[in-house]
C-alpha cells in the first residue's frame, strides 16, 4: 500500500508536469499571451494533485479525505513552505499580494467555515458558487496583471517567467504530454485515495488525519519544491505570492469541483481545522504586514505553530 501511495505521489507531480507543459506549449502555438498562459494552466499546475485527489476521493465517497487534503494542504503551504523560506533569507511581500490576494485568500477560507456550517456540508450548489467565484478571480488577476503592464509596471509573476521560457514542441508531443499527463494524474489520484483510505483503516486513524498529513504533504510537493528551488536561486520574493494563489485555486477550484460532482460531507473536525487555517493566514498576514516582509523569527514561529498543529490532529 505505500509502494502504491508513494508511486501515486509521483504519478501525480509528474503527470502534472507533462500537462502544464503540452498545454502551455499547445496555447503558445496558437499565440496566447505568457501573461494568460502564466496566470492560468501554470499557475494551475501545482494544484492538480489537490485536484486530482479531492475528486477521486468526492467520486469515490471518501469526501473527508477531499476536504482535509485541502485544508492540511493550504496549512503545509502557508507555514511550512514559507516558513522554511522566510527561516533562510528575508522574504519580502508584494504589495499586491499583502492588499488584495492575502485578504482574499482569508475570505474564501471563512467563507468555506460558513457554507460547511450550514448543513455540514459542501453541497452542489456550494460548489458552483466557488467556480463562479474562481472564474472572477481569474478574470480580476489576468486584469491586474494587464493594467499594470499598460502602466509601465515591469512586475512579472513566476509563473508568467515560466510561461515565456516554455518551448514550443511539435503538436504530437503536446498530445502526447496532454493526455499522458491526465492518464498518469488520474491513475495518482486512484493510488493516493485507495492508499491512504488503506492505511487509515488498518492503522485504525481517522481519514482525516490521513488527510492531513501525509496526503497534504504528497500533494504539496510541487509547491516545496517550487519555493525551495526559488529560495537557492535567491529569488524568494515570489514565493508568498505562490503559495497564496496556489492556497485560493485549491479551496475555489478544485472543493468548487469536487462539490459540483458530489456533496462533501463535513464533519467537526474539518470545520476546526479550516477555522485553524484562517486564525492562521490572519497571523502571517499581521506578521507580513508589520515590516513588509517575513523574517526568520516569523519562519521559526510558523514551523513550531505547525509543530504544535500535528501535535494536536494526532492527539484529538
Amino acid at each position: 500500500v505505500i509502494v502504491f501511495l508513494i508511486i501515486g505521489f509521483v504519478f501525480l507531480i509528474k503527470g502534472a508536469d507533462f500537462f502544464v507543459e503540452g498545454s502551455s506549449s499547445v496555447a503558445k502555438k496558437f499565440n496566447v499571451p505568457s501573461l494568460i498562459i502564466g496566470m492560468t494552466i501554470v499557475a494551475m499546475g501545482t494544484s492538480l494533485p489537490e485536484l486530482a485527489v479531492s475528486v477521486t476521493a468526492a467520486i469515490t465517497g471518501n469526501n473527508t479525505l477531499a476536504v482535509s487534503n485541502v485544508s492540511g494542504s493550504n496549512i503545509f503551504n502557508l507555514m511550512v513552505v514559507c516558513g522554511a523560506c522566510a527561516l533562510f533569507a528575508p522574504l519580502t511581500i508584494e504589495k499586491n499580494t499583502l492588499m488584495k490576494e492575502f485578504p482574499f485568500s482569508i475570505v474564501c477560507a471563512g467563507l468555506l467555515v460558513v457554507l460547511g456550517f450550514i448543513g455540514m456540508k459542501l453541497g452542489r450548489v456550494d460548489g458552483i458558487i466557488f467556480l463562479v467565484i474562481f472564474v472572477a478571480y481569474l478574470f480580476w488577476m489576468i486584469y491586474s496583471a494587464k493594467k499594470a503592464r499598460s502602466e509601465g509596471d515591469k512586475f512579472e509573476t513566476e509563473e508568467e517567467e515560466m510561461a515565456e521560457e516554455i518551448k514550443i514542441l511539435p503538436m504530437w508531443k503536446c498530445l502526447l504530454y496532454i493526455v499522458g499527463g491526465m492518464i498518469a494524474i488520474k491513475f495518482g489520484g486512484d493510488f493516493v485515495v485507495n492508499g491512504a483510505s488503506s492505511i487509515a483503516a488498518g492503522f485504525g486513524l481517522s481519514q482525516t488525519l490521513i488527510g492531513l498529513t501525509i496526503v497534504a504533504l504528497g500533494t504539496s510537493l510541487p509547491e516545496l519544491v517550487t519555493s525551495i528551488v526559488a529560495a537557492r536561486k535567491n529569488e524568494v520574493d515570489m514565493a508568498l505570492g505562490n503559495v497564496i494563489g496556489s492556497n485560493i485555486f485549491n479551496i475555489l477550484l478544485v472543493l468548487g469541483v469536487a462539490g459540483a460532482i458530489s456533496p462533501v460531507a463535513f464533519v467537526t473536525e474539518n470545520l476546526i481545522d479550516i477555522a485553524i487555517l484562517v486564525v492562521m493566514s490572519v497571523v502571517v498576514w499581521i506578521f507580513a504586514w508589520s515590516k513588509k516582509k517575513l523574517v526568520n523569527w516569523h519562519g521559526a514561529v510558523m514551523l513550531v505553530s505547525y509543530v504544535a498543529y500535528l501535535v494536536y490532529i494526532c492527539i484529538r
